[in-house]
């Protein structure tokens, strides 16, 4: 067994899967991956389970390193450099760490959580059926807590295989869709402000809640209303006027009234809008967002179907340092080969 060191890591990098669901009326958060999407995109490129427990980078930078074997890594989610041993490492790939060599991440860019997957998973004990980390209540496994320098974790050594490349659908910067409710007739005519302006996240937000910024929303009624369930995604409005949006590491119930809930299919794409990036709501139906809903759920039970070999860019990368292969820079591409003649059969 390969082991992965936890070498420079931000405060905001933890271990994460697919997320602990059952218990949710004992008061048990869900917690789990932010972004869904990219959590599984990186496991199906290592052959791991869709929701498989993963380390999600936070914003900072971080750098793991493998010992006693070779390990298996993929990358996918928001963009940031990366490099392996110095050489350039790419997103929606995988790539293999020799002993000794370290995986090197820088801060993002345009997002807000990259996921690192390893061949295997991560080892450790699931606590209530998973290893999805919330510090606040201790739970998670290998640690209960975010990564820090000198944590170990126990891999898989990496097997003899080709690495792997996923093809991804586009990332659309269209409005986050929401469905309005449960309790917006608490807010009359500031449902339309809601709608109407432009909102950015606070850096003060974290994956308990993402902190909005942006016009006052005023309560007909006050803002306390009998404590009743939430849902990832729920929009939560407290006295100040300012909305919360609720993410994994949510409470399971709350007393202030929410003005609507971000469908489904687009909390991956919220959670990763970085602080301070405008953008903005968009109602939809209950039924569009069932639809969105089916729509996202076939892409996650399909995405092993577009995964493929990932083309080895070395050979490339010498011929056009050396200089020595006059207009082809491509040596898959035949299009770009300069051929004088061709050999007569």
């Amino acid at each position: 067994m390969s082991k992965l060191i936890v070498t420079v890591v931000g405060p905001a990098t933890s271990v994460q899967d697919g997320g602990r669901y059952g218990a949710q009326r004992y008061g048990l958060t869900p917690s789990g991956a932010a972004d869904r999407l990219a959590l599984a995109a990186a496991n199906c490129l290592v052959g791991n389970a869709p929701f498989a427990a993963a380390i999600e980078v936070g914003p900072l930078g971080a750098t793991f390193t493998a010992r006693e074997g070779k390990v298996r890594v993929a990358l996918a989610g928001a963009a940031r450099n990366a490099e392996v041993a110095g050489r350039p490492a790419a997103f929606n790939e995988s790539c293999t760490l020799n002993d000794g060599e370290s995986l090197t991440l820088g801060f993002v860019r345009g997002g807000t959580f990259s996921y690192l997957a390893i061949e295997g998973g991560v080892k450790g004990e699931p606590m209530f059926g998973s290893l999805s980390v919330n510090a606040r209540a201790g739970l998670g496994s290998p640690y209960p807590r975010p990564l820090q320098a000198g944590d170990v974790l126990d891999v898989d050594d990496a097997k003899a295989a080709i690495e792997r490349k996923i093809d991804l659908p586009a990332m659309t910067d269209r409005p986050i869709r929401v469905v309005m409710g449960p309790q917006d007739d608490e807010f009359g005519d500031a449902k339309n402000l809601f709608l109407g302006s432009e909102w950015k996240i606070s850096a003060t937000s974290d994956r308990m809640g993402y902190r909005l910024e942006g016009p006052v929303i005023k309560h007909l009624h006050g803002h306390n209303i009998v404590s009743d369930g939430t849902v990832n995604g729920s929009i939560q409005v407290p006295g100040n006027g300012q909305p919360i949006v609720l993410m994994p590491d949510r409470g399971t119930s709350g007393g202030y009234p929410k003005i609507a809930t971000v469908i489904s299919a687009d909390l991956g794409r919220f959670a990763q809008i970085p602080a301070g990036v405008g953008f903005r709501f968009e109602a939809v139906s209950m039924a569009q967002a069932q639809s969105e809903a089916r729509a996202m759920a076939e892409l996650l039970g399909t995405l092993s179907h577009r995964v493929h070999e990932a083309r080895n860019s070395d050979l490339n990368e010498a011929l056009q340092s050396a200089n020595l292969a006059g207009s082809a820079v491509n040596a898959f591409d035949s299009g770009t080969w300069q051929i004088w003649s061709l050999p007569q059969p």
